[in-house]
Parts: structure tokens; C-alpha cells; sequence
């Protein structure tokens, strides 16, 4: 809620921003938590799940909407489509809807919706933003994001094979895509796909073109739908996904062939902070948890309650240090990225992206620990929660990735650091000299 801003941001966040938070947190709390359950209750059971719509979502939806709580995630001064939040303060509303499975959907700003709504808002013909971003904006229908590929090492996307080859006024699609998530949902009408459309471009960036394909054209098969730990997600899903000569229309290309890596890199960096705050989000609800178990008068192991018991107070403090240190660091990314664009703040971005998701999986697996055997069953949310962060670290690029770019752009200032380290010493040598020290007196004042 808006009292809750850290100071560091508060005079960034607008009077209509923080009101609309403390909207935000109250439907969250009182709405969407308790629905959670009734959510999964009405997905059911077995092969009907993946055709299941439970009724609660659109009651919620439509809740949502009345309170204006509706596609806050389209950035002010990016989108003519945006509601007039920042990404600053949409990503501290993030935060409260990652306390929910239900709550995204809820206010029509869940993965990979918000992703794929930003590509046709920034990049989308005025044809493809009416056939297709004004039903996503709608709520009508559903999305899926197409880029994973099985048989490649598809972390380095210069390796994507999925042949896309012009013919005529059509683009015809060959080849294998998997965690197509979304693909899974009946309402699931159009795929954000990204195939290899030049393959002998000299230049490996400009091979890729990103294309809009309905999900019922003709070749498309959903072989299976892959699990996380298990869980699969339904009706949501993660699919494997084959084109076999699939006809789309050349209308249907994305800004233009080659233009694929600036469509993704322009997709992928306001969702990192999504995904980045929604996650900090499930690590305090994880955190509450934590505290409602170790404060349990009825979980007494050896005649104390948990609390009272070694480490566990350090877990809670280090939780709350983590968690915070943690959100300072996606709000840093997200007000660079309002002031000078994604592209500016691909290293803010990235830190974001790799130490909330190890963060968060941390304060999890200490709640999992505070509460034994139940801690790993579905009695509480933190197994579901713990499997579901865990795929942060692999999608939108492997933690790996992200830290050896970091990594190489830090180190280039090795010889920079080097030069100044070597004119401090060289400093302190005429400094030694001026004051009349030799270098025997240095230390001697060490007690032994």
C-alpha cells in the first residue's frame, strides 16, 4: 500500500498512483487471495481443466474494472494506449498482484498478455492493433509467446530455426516451438512468434522476423503440454508446439523482416520488471507465512514455539534485509527505464532479473523449512509458489547469461581501475617521502 512506498521513490509516485495502490493491495488482500482457491477448485479435474474458464475470474474481472484497476501495466509517455502510470509505480503494483495466482488476470495484466499487448501497442499496424491489441486490452481474448525452441540451445537466440520463407503474400512456418505458455487456454487466439526469415543475412541480429499467428491456422499442432515441477499449470499451460507448412499472411509481419531482436529486446525489458516485482511480491506473502507459522501457540517442538528456537528470528531478519534490498534494486531498473527507455537500462534490468528470482527462492525455502513436511505439500502455497520462481531464473534468459554480460561490461574498467589504483600508490610514495616515513615506520605501530 502507498504508506508502504520506500522513501527513496515516494516523491516519484504520483497522488493518483499511490491511491490507486492502496486500491490495488485492498483487492488483492480481500479478493483475490480467497479466490485462489476457489480458482483451482473450478479449473477441476482432469483432461476438463484444459477447456476450464472458472466463473470467479470474471467476476473478479469485472470488480476489477469497476474499481479502474485495468491494464495499469502500459507505461506513461511510451503507449497512446497507457492508463498514466509509470513504470515505477506500475511495478509497485506488481508487487501485490505477485501475493495471487488470480490477481494478474484479474486486472488484465498477466504474462504473457502484458508482453505481447506492449509488442503490437509499440510495434503493431494500425490493422493489427484492431484485429488483434483491442481484444488483449479487452480482456476478450488470450496470448501466447512463441520463441523457445526444443532442439536448439535457444538461451543465445541467434540459434531460433523455425523457418519462416515468403511466398507470395504469405510467410509459410516450419518447425518446433516449446513453454509456449498461454498456449494452453481456450481463449488463447494469436501467437507472438519469432522465426528465422533470413538465414543468410551476414548479420546474425537481422536473420530473425517476429510474425502474428492465429492459433487455429491450418499445420499448428499442441503435441503436449510440458509441467513445472510437477504442476502444469492448467488451463494456462506451457506447450510443444509444431508448425507444418503453416500459411500466414505477409500482413501479419511485425514492423518488418529482420526487425525480430529489436521487437523481442523491446518486449523483454519492461517484462523482466514485471515479472521482477510480482516476485517480490510472492516473497512477502511467503514471508507472512512464515511469521503466522512461527507464532503458531500450537507448534510447540521441544516445548517452545518456533520463534524461540535458534536461527528462526535470523531467517525472519534476513528475509526482511533480502526483500527490501531486492526491491530497491527493480525500482532502481524501473525509474531508468522511464527516464531514458529500456534499451539505457539493460544493466539495471539485469541485476533486477537475476537476484530477485534467488532472493525470493531463499525467503521461500525458509518458509518451507518453518513449517516441516506441510511446507512441501498443498496445504500451503509455498511449494506451488517456490516451483514457479524457480523458472524465473531460466525464462527471459538464464541468470548465466545476464551475469557474464554483467560481468565482461564490468570488467571493462579493469584498466581504468588499474591506472588510478597505480596513481593512489604512486601518491602516497611522494606523500611518504614529503612527510619524511620510510616504509619500515609503516605499521610499526601494530600491537603484537
Amino acid at each position: 500500500m502507498s504508506a508502504q512506498i520506500p522513501i527513496a521513490v515516494r516523491d516519484r509516485v504520483s497522488d493518483k498512483a499511490a491511491k490507486t495502490l492502496d486500491i490495488v493491495a485492498k483487492f488483492v488482500d480481500e479478493e483475490c487471495i480467497p479466490a485462489d482457491t476457489v480458482f483451482e477448485a473450478q479449473v477441476g479435474v482432469g483432461e476438463a481443466r484444459w477447456q476450464a474458464h472458472p466463473k470467479i475470474l470474471e467476476d473478479l474481472k469485472e470488480k476489477a474494472r469497476s474499481l479502474g484497476l485495468w491494464n495499469m501495466f502500459l507505461p506513461k509517455g511510451h503507449y497512446k494506449e497507457s492508463p498514466g502510470f509509470t513504470n515505477l509505480e506500475y511495478g509497485l503494483m506488481a508487487e501485490w498482484l505477485g501475493k495471487s495466482r488470480v490477481a494478474s488476470e484479474a486486472v488484465n495484466c498477466a504474462a504473457p498478455d502484458t508482453g505481447n499487448m506492449e509488442v503490437l501497442a509499440k510495434y503493431g499496424n494500425d490493422a493489427q492493433k484492431a484485429q488483434w491489441l483491442k481484444p488483449l486490452m479487452d480482456g476478450v481474448i488470450r496470448s501466447a509467446f512463441l520463441m523457445t525452441e526444443p532442439q536448439v540451445a535457444s538461451s543465445d537466440a541467434r540459434n531460433i530455426e523455425l523457418k519462416m520463407v515468403r511466398d507470395g503474400d504469405h510467410y509459410v512456418l516450419n518447425g518446433s516451438k516449446w513453454w509456449s505458455s498461454g498456449a494452453g487456454d481456450p481463449r488463447c487466439k494469436i501467437y507472438i512468434v519469432m522465426g528465422k526469415s533470413d538465414p543468410n543475412n551476414k548479420d546474425p541480429y537481422r536473420q530473425q522476423s517476429v510474425i502474428l499467428v492465429p492459433s487455429d491456422t491450418k499445420g499448428i499442432t499442441i503435441h503436449r503440454m510440458l509441467s513445472v515441477y510437477g504442476y502444469d499449470d492448467a488451463p494456462h499451460g506451457h506447450g510443444h508446439i509444431t508448425f507444418h507448412n503453416v500459411r500466414v499472411p505477409a500482413t501479419n509481419l511485425v514492423l518488418g523482416e529482420g526487425r525480430g531482436f529489436e521487437i523481442i529486446q523491446g518486449r523483454l525489458g519492461p517484462g523482466r520488471i514485471h515479472h521482477a516485482m510480482r516476485t517480490i511480491g510472492a516473497a512477502e506473502r511467503a514471508l507472512e507465512w512464515m511469521l503466522m507459522r512461527i507464532n503458531d501457540p500450537t507448534k510447540t517442538p521441544f516445548g517452545k514455539q518456533l520463534r524461540e528456537h535458534g536461527v528462526i528470528l535470523e531467517w525472519v531478519a534476513k528475509s526482511r534485509l533480502e526483500i527490501d534490498a531486492a526491491r530497491l534494486v527493480v525500482l532502481n531498473a524501473a525509474i531508468k527505464m522511464d527516464e531514458q527507455g529500456p534499451k539505457a537500462a539493460l544493466k539495471e534490468i539485469a541485476q533486477a532479473k537475476v537476484l530477485v528470482p534467488q532472493t525470493a527462492l531463499t525467503v521461500i525455502d525458509r518458509a518451507v523449512q518453518s513449517f516441516g513436511g506441510a511446507g512441501v505439500s498443498q496445504d500451503t502455497p509455498l511449494a506451488n509458489m517456490w516451483a514457479q520462481i524457480r523458472t524465473l531464473r531460466l525464462a527471459d534468459g538464464p541468470d548465466e547469461v545476464h551475469l557474464q554480460q554483467m560481468g565482461r561490461n564490468e570488467n571493462r574498467r579493469g584498466k581504468e581501475v588499474a591506472a588510478k589504483i597505480a596513481a593512489q600508490k604512486a601518491k602516497a610514495e611522494e606523500l611518504l617521502k614529503k612527510y619524511n616515513i620510510t616504509r619500515s615506520e609503516i605499521g610499526s605501530n601494530i600491537k603484537r
